[in-house]
Parts: C-alpha cells; sequence; structure tokens
C-alpha cells in the first residue's frame, strides 16, 4: 500500500508488497526491497539500498548526506540489509570517499534516536539501544550490543559477541566475546549470557576466560600476553577471532581490570 500523500520519486525502485505512511519522503537512487515497512514522516534520501522485510518507522532520516567537510557529493550509498528495525528518529548517514558506504546488515535493530555517520560498517544481528552515538568510521562485528546513549569514537572497531554498557564513552578498540563497562571503559569479563544464548557451551566459554585472564588479568603487555594465547592456548576459531583482532587494532584495545 503506497498511499497518494507520501512522496515517491519516479526513479526510486519499490519492490513488491511494500507499504508507504502518509508524508514519508522517497528520494531518487533509492531501492526498496519486498515487504518492507516505511512509517509516517520517514525520509530515504539518495543513495540508500533497503532490503527486504525492513521497519523504518516515523521520522527515521535514512542515507542523509555525511556531516562532514571533506564530503564533496561523491557518489555513495547507505546499505540496510533484510529484515532490520530502524526506529524512531534514528539518523544514517551516507559514505564519503573513504569506504564509498555506510552499511547496516541484517536482523538489525537501531532504537530510537541512535546516530550512525558516514562509513560505518554494522555486522548482522546487532542491537543498538536508545540515543546510541556512532561517529564515522566505526566497525561493529556481528552480534554485538550496545546500551543505551553509549558514544563511539571515530575509527574504533568493536568485536563480535560484545555487549557494551550503557552510558559508555568508546575510545579504544573493544575485542570480541567481552563485556565492557566502567569509566574509563574496561574489560568486565565474558559476555557469558549472550554467549549461552547463541549457542556457546560451558567448555568455550572456560577457553574464552582463560583466554582474557592472560590478556586482561597477567602482569604481561598486550603484545607479549597476545603472543602467549597465540602458542600456549589451542587452536580454535574463538583464539584466533580474538588474536587477529587485537593483532590487527590500530586504536589499540580498552584497558583490563585494575
Amino acid at each position: 500500500m503506497i498511499v497518494n500523500n507520501a512522496f515517491i520519486h519516479p526513479e526510486a525502485k519499490i519492490g513488491k508488497n511494500v507499504t508507504i505512511e502518509p508524508f514519508a519522503y522517497i528520494d531518487k537512487n533509492v531501492t526498496i526491497g519486498d515487504n518492507t515497512w516505511v512509517g509516517p514522516n520517514a525520509s530515504i534520501w539518495y543513495g540508500a539500498r533497503i532490503g527486504k522485510n525492513c521497519k523504518i518507522y516515523s521520522g527515521a532520516q535514512i542515507s542523509c548526506e555525511p556531516q562532514d567537510l571533506k564530503f564533496e557529493g561523491e557518489e555513495t550509498t547507505t546499505e540496510i540489509g533484510d529484515n532490520t528495525s530502524i526506529r524512531e528518529f534514528v539518523t544514517i548517514s551516507r559514505g564519503t570517499s573513504d569506504r564509498m558506504m555506510t552499511k547496516i546488515g541484517s536482523d538489525c535493530l537501531l532504537m530510537a534516536y541512535v546516530h550512525i555517520a558516514h562509513d560505518c560498517l554494522i555486522g548482522d544481528h546487532c542491537i543498538l539501544s536508545n540515543s546510541v552515538q556512532v561517529a564515522g568510521h566505526v566497525t561493529i562485528d556481528d552480534y554485538a550490543i550496545v546500551g543505551g546513549t553509549t558514544a563511539i569514537r571515530q575509527f574504533v572497531r568493536v568485536g563480535m559477541h560484545t555487549m557494551i554498557a550503557g552510558g559508555s564513552l568508546v575510545r579504544k578498540d573493544v575485542p570480541p566475546f567481552v563485556t565492557a563497562a566502567r569509566e574509563p571503559l574496561g574489560y568486565s569479563g565474558i559476555n557469558a549470557v549472550g554467549l549461552r544464548r547463541r549457542g556457546f557451551d560451558t567448555n568455550k566459554l572456560n577457553e574464552i576466560q582463560e583466554i582474557y585472564r592472560t590478556i586482561f588479568l597477567s602482569e604481561l603487555n598486550t603484545t607479549k600476553a597476545v603472543e602467549k594465547v597465540a602458542e600456549e592456548f589451542e587452536a580454535s576459531d574463538e583464539r584466533q577471532a580474538i588474536v587477529d583482532f587485537i593483532r590487527s587494532s590500530e586504536r589499540g584495545i580498552m584497558k583490563g581490570i585494575e
């Protein structure tokens, strides 16, 4: 159902069974997948690529021009995966010449007033709670959960299966499988509840916990602790994910327990 008092540019590509509510705005060079619902007063701007079965609520602004003084109108996009819900007054900026896109994965939930800046890459099954503010060039991996009013600094990476406490300031990279809390942000244990919900058994949780005890609770510096993990722990996908994440971190990882 597309109501008469919504504006839809004639060059927009609208899939099957799409509902567009009153006063929504759909710009040119926009694609909306099948069975997606666009709420009243939502705006979907140039370069948006919306997947199937999405819900975009009232006041959301998708694929806005980047709030970046270096942006010169280059052809960039905002890509939203399937089955993602974007709640009231979320703002998502499209990419710049850095990554050429801003991307939100499938099966995500962005709660009210979330802001996603230009060139962010957000994985699948992520939840960003109310008023989370994500600066430009941030990467958030699959299954991350970010608590309300958290602010994430530009170029930070958040690992998969993480939980970040509400109200946090994220200035450094957050490695996978952990819970992060306090100020300044630091290691607060592994994300045991989330991992169990996703099928990780007790043996796997113990392995992850022992790895992080070596990294955060030993007297070794981060480089030597990661070397020890790589050499002494049995090979596994989880061990490799942790080692690769920390070794590739450009900003450095958050602190451990003091």
